[in-house]
């Protein structure tokens, strides 16, 4: 009798919520999705939308691989709810290219060889957009040493800190810093 009552509670517990159309702008389409509240952005681009670009790492937030750009701010796409940004233009890398033109980091992550396995390229390239739009608008970081300064030096060490979130398991970092360093005086012309 106390297992059935175990069984009848957990059965209780373990039910999963009702789904809700949640609507999202992706890349620059739009869709629309029925998925449960608690459903990550990173498997509604994955499991739902079959963008895989963006990687499932450590799923806690501290690798950087599912890094995407919600209004051009980065975004760790596991730690984040699919229905937070109903409404907000999301872009992964696969949207970064346009009119069959990669986007300068993309090309300069090929020509600096700026990985190796591949797996974290996609949350790398993404995190380092929103690290220029970070430098485009003027924000500081943690090692910026005069914060109100509307001219902050693009340093090794500004790059180290802003990047610091995006891990690379095979080593890469001297061809990933290379091609930021590249991209980052392209759109700076």
């Amino acid at each position: 009798m106390i297992d059935q009552q175990l069984t009848s509670e957990t059965s209780e517990v373990i039910s999963s919520p009702e789904t809700i159309s949640t609507t999202l702008r992706i890349n620059g389409q739009t869709y629309t999705l029925d998925i449960e509240p608690r459903v990550s952005l990173l498997d509604a681009l994955r499991e739902y939308l079959h963008l895989t670009g963006s990687k499932k790492g450590c799923n806690q937030g501290a690798c950087g691989a599912c890094t995407v750009l919600c209004d051009g701010d980065r975004v760790l796409s596991c730690l984040s709810l699919a229905v937070q940004y109903e409404g907000r233009e999301v872009t992964t890398v696969e949207g970064l290219a346009t009119d069959g033109k990669l986007h300068p980091l993309q090309a300069a992550f090929i020509e600096h060889d700026g990985f190796q396995c591949g797996y974290c390229t996609p949350g790398q390239i993404c995190s380092a957009v929103g690290m220029i739009h970070e430098f485009q608008n003027h924000l500081p970081s943690a090692v910026t040493s005069d914060i109100a300064s509307e001219n902050i030096e693009f340093t090794d060490e500004e790059l180290r800190e802003r990047m610091s979130g995006n891990l690379c398991r095979c080593g890469a970092y001297i061809g990933i810093r290379k091609a930021i360093c590249h991209a980052f005086e392209e759109v700076s012309r």
